[in-house]
């Protein structure tokens, strides 16, 4: 790492601050991939597993996905080509460090479409990284209610 790739990548992060820096296609959530998840996370409660009885019982009129199920897949929807972050030179790698805030504002019943956009918020250096904020926006296809609002940190090691 040279002080100058991190010093250009702070600058051309700070260029994109307040700026969509991701968009993903539209992805369904089936119920076989909430099925695996429930598995996976060992949440089998009735809202998300047994359609039927949640088409009966449930507010929602149907089975939905895990809140944890639609941040998981955050990472991982395909993306627009057009979007993201720009190409910093000397990049090692980028992590995952968290999120500030979470919120699951509306559900993602089984059979919806969703997708992300992430708008960055800021971009600060920490040591021989630049630890990034991006406000990660989860919405269902034909509902005005996000499904998922979380800030994400990420770190970009240089």
């Amino acid at each position: 790492m040279t002080s100058s790739s991190l010093e250009q990548g702070l600058d051309k992060l700070l260029e994109k601050v307040g700026q969509l820096v991701s968009k993903s296609h539209w992805f369904e959530v089936t119920q076989v991939l909430i099925n695996q998840y429930a598995d996976v996370s060992r949440d089998h409660q009735w809202i998300h597993v047994d359609a039927e009885r949640a088409k009966r019982e449930s507010p929602y009129g149907d089975a939905i996905a895990h809140g944890n199920l639609t941040l998981a897949l955050i990472g991982h929807l395909p993306e627009i080509e057009g979007y993201g972050m720009p190409v910093l030179e000397g990049k090692k790698l980028g992590i995952n460090y968290g999120f500030n805030r979470i919120r699951f504002p509306a559900p993602v019943p089984v059979g919806s479409f969703i997708r992300s956009e992430g708008l960055l918020k800021s971009a600060v250096v920490k040591g021989d990284m630049i630890e990034t904020v991006t406000e990660i926006t989860v919405e269902v296809k034909g509902n005005q209610k996000p499904a998922c609002v979380a800030e994400k940190v990420g770190r970009i090691v240089f």
